[in-house]
């Protein structure tokens, strides 16, 4: 993919100065972001940095305190329900869970986008299937309940379902999240194979660092609420590779960290500070008590 061509054209996907606060807690903090048809974002960042309620912001299930929304060049916070629910059908979403009905099979489950949304007659709805559950390896266990399958194979119907409707983007919450590495691995493969065979923009929200280098086009770094990097993957490769007093920037050695998972770096002596600060508050607040 040139990328050079790809951000002379309208972005699929455009965020301009989100904010979201639940109470007296800011979790959004001005997020801007393009992304563009056919590329693989990653979202990352550490618990609690605001990457799950930037999801749920894109696929419209939470409305944003300021900031606009566009997907396909349409303002999603300014959508009615029924104008959302068309927009809907253009993207899939892969759950962390995979978020299938225990009730159904797995065919079933796959079907279920088809049978609400279309007007397809049965026939039809089941070659589609079988066709969606081949492009994830799944075509022999069509008639398996939820239940009988393992963790990746949930994650793999998960998807089957989440392309049912032929989307335009694709959506993933921390797909590798509960799978061994080589399941993990192998949803990695899959994830690049779909977005490359089906032609589709796919943003990624995940924490797993191995995941992300392997499938990210590109990669934006959250942490509390605000965007600390937005670049390729090969700028993010070399932060993780730079040594420590290379970077004079504290962004840049707090994403450093991060990226490489080291146990002592600006993260560790902040949360320390935080934990020492919110120690002494309360020593006071009893004390005025």
């Amino acid at each position: 993919m040139n990328h050079a061509e790809t951000n002379q054209r309208e972005p699929v996907i455009r965020v301009q100065n989100l904010t979201k606060r639940f109470g007296s807690q800011p979790v959004l903090q001005g997020i801007t972001l393009d992304i563009h048809h056919g590329e693989i974002m990653v979202v990352m960042g550490g618990s609690g940095c605001g990457k799950s309620t930037f999801l749920r912001h894109l696929i419209g299930s939470i409305a944003p305190d300021n900031g606009n929304i566009y997907l396909f060049g349409r303002d999603i916070t300014t959508l009615s329900e029924d104008a959302l629910t068309e927009i809907r059908k253009r993207f899939g979403i892969l759950f962390q869970s995979g978020a299938l009905i225990n009730s159904l099979t797995v065919g079933e489950n796959v079907a279920l986008p088809l049978r609400e949304h279309t007007q397809l007659d049965a026939t039809t709805i089941e070659i589609m299937v079988k066709i969606k559950l081949e492009l994830v390896g799944l075509r022999e266990h069509a008639d398996k309940m939820p239940a009988q399958l393992s963790g990746g194979m949930k994650k793999r119907a998960g998807l089957a379902r989440a392309i049912a409707l032929d989307p335009q983007i694709l959506f993933y919450d921390e797909p590798s999240a509960g799978l061994d590495p080589v399941t993990s691995a192998q949803i990695d493969q899959l994830i690049i194979a779909l977005t490359r065979k089906l032609d589709v923009t796919s943003v990624v929200v995940t924490h797993e660092m191995d995941s992300a280098f392997t499938i990210a086009d590109r990669m934006c770094m959250l942490d509390k609420g605000v965007v600390l990097k937005i670049g390729s993957r090969s700028e993010f490769q070399r932060l993780r590779e730079a040594a420590a007093d290379e970077l004079k920037d504290e962004n840049e050695q707090l994403i450093r960290q991060f990226l490489r998972g080291d146990a002592d770096g600006p993260i560790t002596r902040r949360k320390e500070r935080s934990d020492y600060e919110e120690d002494l508050m309360m020593v006071q607040t009893r004390a005025d008590a």
